[in-house]
């Protein structure tokens, strides 16, 4: 995840800047810049690699001025190097963004039209001389800010700052954090309140859509709609501020919250925009020679992992086996010489994902992991490696974790597609648009929460609850009874919709919430019988599906849910965001430590 600091303040601000990213190399990144104003006139230093390079030319060639922007960021297209290096700048604007702007494409033709000459690939370039259009044409700084910000599409955080305007910073915020905090006399801006901590306890947080002009006295906040909004001013608790709540409740909240940002990140880090290509990275086997793959993980990690099998299988056509770790290293199952086994965790640290590793590797099978931090045990032990991007996660229950790993696989199964020939340059394009388009979507279910809360109002009383899905949403739905049962403590079961029949269906009675995931496409009739025969017997239905899928169930349905229409391809994804907010608004209403859930821990080291 990208980092953005920024400051409007009264001493140098390139050292405080450099300090700020620091706070924010968890992230993770591979290139860093700061800008300031000095003499009106906009300054860059940039550079590849750690801060450590970073700090050495601004050693060398120092910045002076009190107002400026810095960034870290982590690569995705476009290489890793100094000219795509943030802050990207014009004469008159420089812009540091996290997240994706994914019609930049279409506004770059438009901007090219006008005379404008692009110096990189990057998304971020296009949003800077969109504002630069904007100045050109007349408009005051917050003016061109806003009008530019009305033309991107995306999740993301943007700090702008202009020349000429020494005492102003414009930033902005849709699906990705941004939080500004308050000095004496001066006012800052950071990805979050680790980055802002030395410098000021009082902060207060962007909200979706916003967007602020700070001065050195105050910021002055805008709603999406343009209109002046008022945002609450917190004390944050320095100790605390490393991992900072924000304006939510609880860490689970926050971090479903970031569900948008994370998905962009993670995306961006391996689909290209521009091209619509896969970025698969050095695999440490041939994909087209590649007999079977063996997927194993634990808890929610496994659950994306069948969602993988599905989209391998279909995409890639190679045979996948999918196991819990702690069972497959018992089960011994026989593996064809050169196969490939592919780990997913969260942490890199689980103990069984370790045990398995060590069985496939001395079955010579080659090892590629799927993990969120890239120093882990797992990590560094892997043939090869793809990292999601989700940043920290504090709540135990497992939220963005899994949607940034259901991202990569699918990615990888776009990739592997291509590379076995079984998925042709047009289909993959069509499926990489349809994940471009999640982090937008992933707001637009966030915005349902009032609704799902709702929903969890009818459920928190439930001894029992069934969850229901056909497809790819199967293993969703046990991802759904999986988060109720670790936070909510309420009995929950997931079973694929045509299993009811099965068995199932004998539990169904009107004190039973039989929760579906059941969005129009190839699916949703036999789903809908399926669940048409639950509410004859009394079954309290509740459905998260889209415009299309709504009208019929309505007939019988308690509760519908209506989510934003997506190809059936990235459904899964979109559909894990709501069954997990469920959880966590059941967990509230039934008071339990949604956190810190009891008998369990975050990271699994010991079998």
């Amino acid at each position: 995840m990208c980092g953005i600091v920024g400051v409007v303040g009264r001493e140098a601000a390139a050292p405080r800047l450099l300090d700020a990213l620091r706070r924010l190399e968890y992230r993770g990144y591979d290139s860093a810049g700061i800008a300031t104003l000095t003499g009106g006139q906009i300054e860059r230093r940039r550079a590849e690699g750690k801060l450590q390079n970073l700090g050495a030319v601004l050693e060398a060639t120092p910045l002076d001025g009190t107002t400026g922007i810095g960034h870290t960021r982590w690569a995705t297209h476009g290489a890793p190097i100094e000219r795509n290096a943030h802050p990207h700048a014009t004469l008159r604007v420089a812009v540091v963004h996290n997240g994706i702007f994914e019609n930049y494409a279409e506004l770059r033709t438009e901007l090219e039209g006008k005379g404008y000459v692009f110096e990189t690939e990057t998304d971020t370039e296009t949003f800077c001389k969109l504002v630069d259009w904007h100045l050109v044409q007349g408009m005051p700084p917050r003016e061109a800010a806003a009008s530019a910000l009305s033309r991107v599409h995306g999740a993301f955080a943007v700090a702008i700052m202009f020349a000429g305007h020494p005492d102003m910073l414009v930033v902005g915020r849709h699906g990705a954090p941004l939080a500004v905090g308050y000095g004496e006399g001066e006012m800052f801006v950071g990805s979050d309140a680790l980055a802002l901590a030395p410098l000021t306890r009082r902060i207060a947080y962007l909200d979706e859509g916003d967007h602020a002009v700070l001065t050195p006295t105050e910021a002055h906040f805008f709603d999406a709609a343009g209109a002046p909004a008022q945002r609450a001013i917190r004390v944050s608790a320095v100790s605390g501020a490393a991992m900072g709540k924000g304006n939510y409740r609880h860490f689970m909240e926050k971090e479903l919250h970031e569900h948008p940002a994370v998905l962009g990140d993670t995306l961006r880090q391996y689909l290209d925009p521009a091209t619509l290509g896969v970025n698969l990275p050095n695999l440490p086997f041939d994909i087209r020679e590649v007999p079977r793959l063996t997927i194993t993980a634990c808890g929610s990690a496994f659950l994306a992992g069948l969602v993988g099998r599905y989209w391998i299988e279909q995409l890639a056509r190679i045979p996948v086996d999918a196991d819990v770790a702690s069972e497959l290293r018992y089960r011994d199952p026989p593996l064809p010489e050169g196969g490939a086994a592919l780990l997913i965790s969260q942490s890199g640290e689980t103990a069984d994902n370790l045990a398995a590793m060590k069985m496939l590797r001395a079955r010579g099978q080659k090892i590629l992991s799927i993990v969120n931090v890239p120093e882990s045990s797992m990590a560094r032990e892997s043939d090869a490696t793809v990292l999601t991007v989700a940043g920290p996660e504090i709540s135990v229950a497992s939220t963005k974790a899994i949607t940034a790993q259901l991202a990569v696989l699918a990615c990888l199964a776009i990739g592997f597609g291509r590379a076995r020939g079984t998925l042709s340059p047009e289909e993959a394009a069509r499926l990489s648009t349809a994940l471009l388009q999640v982090p937008e979507h992933a707001a637009a279910v966030l915005a349902q929460d009032a609704e799902i809360c709702a929903l969890a109002a009818e459920v928190a009383g439930a001894r029992d609850v069934l969850f229901i899905g056909r497809g790819a949403l199967y293993p969703i739905a046990l991802e759904g009874a999986l988060k109720l049962k670790e936070i909510s403590y309420i009995h929950a079961e997931g079973y694929a919709a045509g299993e009811m029949k099965h068995g199932p269906i004998a539990l169904i009675d009107s004190s039973v919430p039989v929760i579906a995931l059941c969005p129009s496409g190839p699916l949703y009739e036999k789903t809908a019988s399926n669940l048409q025969e639950a509410a004859a017997r009394g079954g309290r239905i509740m459905a998260f599906t889209d415009a299309a899928g709504a009208p019929a169930l309505r007939r019988f349905a308690e509760r519908v849910v209506v989510l934003p229409d997506a190809d059936p391809f990235s459904q899964p994804i979109l559909h894990a965001i709501p069954v997990q907010l469920l959880a966590y608004h059941v967990a509230v209403l039934k008071g339990t430590d949604v956190d810190q859930p009891r008998n369990l821990a975050k990271s699994v080291t010991v079998e």
